[in-house]
């Protein structure tokens, strides 16, 4: 049996890793887990919306500790450096949010292969150094919560623009599932969300899509999700958990 938090434990402010927080869903998951008064490390490549961030962050929540780092998640020595380095200076991490992801790239055959490429290295092998570094520290330090971000795309196989990056993240949310069962009555979570459509700079160039939320209303969802550490969960719920069971 997998042990069960104490009652009075579950509303403690917790340290939260972030990747991908410059912007979109990192950026929005950030704001809302600070209103929650959480503690942040933050962690993106673009280090003037890093900072940008942050500063809203204190502003609003001057009693919350936001920490930001650099990282090229296609450096993986990096990513390494970058979660131990934030593990020291939070003496803890107790939440890890893998969740920068890349979403280019045409059909098989069609001379783009750069593109596919960099959606699936992007989406898969950069999301599985990131689960590895998440994994050493919580492995150390005997709990933790791994948060992975796949797609509802990931449900089943889908074509054109979106064939790379469903199979990428489907890898994804297989890999995130494995990880579930090794962690079996262990402190160590592992969580998947499937995020619907939800508008961030990856969608607002392919037009209004079915049941589109906006960033904050998405972002939520997800946290609201995430809180509840299930194993996994379509966001926001309504509509797209009844449509992951038609797309099935």
């Amino acid at each position: 049996m997998r042990p069960r938090t104490p009652h009075n434990q579950r509303k403690a402010f917790i340290n939260i890793l972030i990747n991908g927080a410059s912007s979109g869903l990192g950026s929005g998951m950030a704001h809302a887990f600070t209103a929650q008064r959480h503690n942040l490390a933050l962690c993106a490549r673009r280090l003037d919306q890093l900072t940008e961030l942050r500063e809203q962050l204190l502003r609003d929540f001057p009693a919350i500790h936001v920490s930001i780092q650099v990282l090229d998640v296609t450096d993986y020595l990096q990513v390494f450096e970058v979660f131990h380095e934030f593990n020291k200076e939070f003496s803890s991490i107790d939440r890890i949010i893998v969740n920068a992801g890349l979403g280019k790239g045409p059909s098989l055959g069609t001379g783009c292969f750069d593109a596919n490429l960099a959606t699936a290295n992007t989406n898969f092998v950069d999301t599985l150094a990131q689960c590895e570094a998440a994994m050493e520290i919580f492995r150390a330090q005997g709990r933790g919560h791994l948060v992975t971000v796949a797609s509802v795309a990931a449900i089943r196989g889908q074509k054109n623009a979106s064939l790379t990056y469903a199979a990428t993240k489907a890898g994804l949310a297989s890999m995130s599932e494995g990880l579930r069962l090794e962690c079996r009555d262990t402190a160590i979570y592992v969580t998947t969300l499937f995020p619907g459509f939800i508008s961030t700079e990856i969608t607002k160039y392919s037009g209004k899509k079915p049941f589109q939320v906006d960033l904050t209303t998405g972002c939520k969802a997800m946290v609201r999700a995430i809180e509840r550490k299930p194993a996994t969960a379509c966001v926001p719920s309504c509509p797209w958990t009844p449509i992951s069971f038609i797309l099935k």
